[in-house]
């Protein structure tokens, strides 16, 4: 798990590679993102994208102080699925 910092009003993108986990020659059949905690004015997946071995995510808003847990889920061309989770604190910077 990364943890990172963001500014409440800054729009970035987070990687996971995953082809340096395990991919051994499978690739990324899908992918999904989510956040959490979800509440008003927190943070939010603003777009995503994923080639054959890294999801990115493009993550916006937060409010200051606070911590969110962006989470990719993939199901790779074999079937397998796992998850890996990046931390954001975000403080006014």
């Amino acid at each position: 798990m990364s943890f990172l910092l963001k500014d409440p009003g800054a729009i970035l993108d987070y990687s996971v590679d995953w082809g340096a986990e395990y991919l051994d020659g499978d690739a990324i059949a899908d992918s999904d993102w989510t956040v959490a905690p979800v509440e008003a004015g927190g943070a939010s997946v603003v777009g995503s994208a994923f080639d054959f071995t890294t999801a990115t995510v493009k993550a916006g808003g937060g409010i200051a102080g606070r911590q969110y847990r962006l989470t990719n889920h993939v199901v790779m061309e074999s079937g397998r699925e796992d998850e890996r989770s990046i931390v954001l604190r975000v403080e006014q910077r």
